[in-house]
């Protein structure tokens, strides 16, 4: 393909009339852009101040036409795609961060759990804006991400801005971690708490073992179980697929669609049984619950298998396809989207919960931080003696006192996730309802 290409466009640079008598009465036919690319080739080669293969020439024009595509559609030189061959652990010296380019900003997806960048308080929706000092506006995804890799126990500088706040700036050093996928545990005694961080192919059989356990654990007690999917920035298709079917016995579980009406698929549950035995169900989501862990809440959702409670979902659902191009390297292409079981959009819209909660952030206030009513230019005056020193009325004093704001940004931060959160808590009441609904005794 690479070759076949590089011929036809200096094909059609060197004889143009070839494409010309082909494009003739066919105005914006591909012959006739074939022909304006031609041009623009010959010009670049003969006139650029530096020297310029062929090659490089050809190589740049493919990354530029799969960039134009989308984030995650790119070119692969024969190098890196020989690396990604034979990489024993794609994880390894890295931050932990999954990325996206989004309005032409690289932005968090997510970071997994236990990673660098978890560590560091990088959250969901965080832009980064230079890596190592260098800006990254221009750069390509895939060149971010090889950026953000290097030598286990090497540093790394980001500066990233959260919402309206100042810009950060963060040392991380990269280092060679394995993602927990699963982690299970009990929760007031009768509750079963399974954090799902990712999907790979160890997962589906850790999530099995996690309820088995959890029902040894708990036994007869056992009324429900809560999916923590939060910043859960998906993984590998066929595994969320797996996990999905896990506790969903019979129905679709993803429709995925490619570019023409023909190539329409619906993935249904296997015959293997809910592993849950029909036991309630809450799924937790947020902001940083994306791409594949999007493709698990939907199916959950339409099967009517799982409440979900949280805030909307990231809202990416796109399939890549890797083509090798033989001596070439390959290119990564966007070929197909999921949608849920009944068809809906994922893709830039996400999935709305259906118990919406945002995590609560509790702050003391000082008590000259605080603007009043009485503060205000033609407040009303009151004559109180008490109320007109400013005082408060109650007996609690200033530095006891606090407010509880909902926050703006739906992520969670890994200390937030899975103990003493208000989503959590939540969850496990909605968890309590189901299951008196269900009649299962709640201990």
């Amino acid at each position: 393909m690479f070759r076949l290409l590089a011929a036809i466009v200096i094909t059609v640079a060197l004889v143009p009339g070839a494409a010309s008598a082909q494009a003739k009465g066919t105005k914006g036919s591909g012959y006739e852009q074939l022909n304006l690319f031609g041009e623009a080739f010959e010009r670049i080669r003969q006139d650029a101040v530096e020297p310029v293969t062929e090659a490089k020439l050809i190589g740049a024009a493919i990354a530029g036409m799969l960039s134009g595509l989308d984030a995650r559609s790119a070119y692969i030189s024969e190098a890196a795609f020989k690396a990604s061959q034979t990489r024993a652990n794609d994880d390894a010296a890295t931050l932990g961060l999954v990325l996206t380019i989004g309005n032409g900003q690289l932005q968090v997806i997510s970071p997994e759990d236990g990673s660098p960048a978890a560590r560091a308080g990088i959250r969901p929706g965080d832009v980064i804006f230079t890596i190592d000092n260098e800006p990254v506006y221009d750069l390509t995804l895939a060149e971010a991400e090889h950026k953000l890799r290097g030598p286990a126990g090497s540093e790394v500088q980001l500066t990233l801005r959260r919402a309206a706040e100042k810009p950060i700036d963060l040392t991380l050093k990269r280092e060679a971690y394995k993602l927990q996928t699963v982690v299970g545990r009990v929760e007031a005694g009768n509750i079963g708490y399974l954090r799902i961080a990712g999907f790979d192919g160890g997962t589906q059989a850790a999530l099995a073992a996690a309820v088995q356990d959890l029902r040894q654990k708990i036994g007869s007690k056992l009324i429900g179980l809560i999916l923590d999917l939060r910043n859960n920035p998906g993984g590998v298709f066929d595994d969320a697929v797996a996990v999905a079917g896990v506790f969903i016995d019979k129905g679709d579980i993803v429709v995925v669609k490619g570019r023409k009406p023909s190539s329409l698929k619906r993935i249904s549950a296997s015959t293997l049984g809910d592993l849950a035995n029909g036991l309630p169900l809450v799924a937790l989501v947020n902001g940083g619950t994306a791409r594949e862990a999007e493709l698990v809440a939907g199916a959950l959702q339409d099967n009517r298998r799982a409440v979900l409670l949280g805030s909307k979902t990231f809202g990416e659902s796109s399939i890549e396809t890797v083509i090798p191009l033989p001596g070439n390297g390959a290119i990564r292409l966007t070929t197909a989207r999921f949608m849920t079981p009944t068809g809906r959009q994922i893709q830039g819209k996400g999935i709305e919960p259906d118990l919406a909660v945002m995590p609560l952030k509790l702050e003391r206030l000082g008590q000259l931080d605080r603007h009043r009513e009485v503060d205000l230019r033609g407040a009303l005056k009151n004559t109180d003696p008490t109320a007109a020193r400013g005082e408060p009325a109650s007996s609690l004093s200033p530095a006891a006192t606090a407010t509880s704001a909902v926050s703006e940004d739906s992520s969670a931060t890994t200390s937030d996730i899975g103990s003493g959160d208000e989503q959590l808590s939540q969850g496990m009441d909605v968890l309590r309802g189901l299951a008196l609904v269900s009649g299962r005794a709640v201990q």
